[in-house]
């Protein structure tokens, strides 16, 4: 049983968790980075055309921008710590 506890987790952390070493970790830092430029894109495009077909209120659309930007920034801030972890 616990070693069936054990499998689930790591699979919920994912295999790159159990890599070792800093290439490792800036291949999964750069990975992260691709999946939330990528989904922030992909939800606040959805999230517009929802938004306008059923008529939201221009205040909703200002909070999923907001929360768009919140996430590029978040990539961008990411994207420039591995570009100076790789240039040390």
């Amino acid at each position: 049983m616990r070693a069936m506890i054990t499998v689930i987790a790591r699979l919920g952390m994912g295999i790159t968790e159990m890599a070792q070493g800093p290439q490792d970790n800036t291949a999964r830092q750069t990975k992260l980075v691709a999946l939330v430029i990528a989904g922030t894109m992909i939800l606040w495009m959805v999230g517009q055309q929802i938004g306008a077909e059923l008529g939201l209120p221009l205040k909703y659309t200002l909070l999923l921008d907001l929360a768009a930007l919140a996430g590029f920034i978040w990539a961008l801030v990411v994207t420039y710590q591995i570009w100076r972890k790789r240039r040390t």
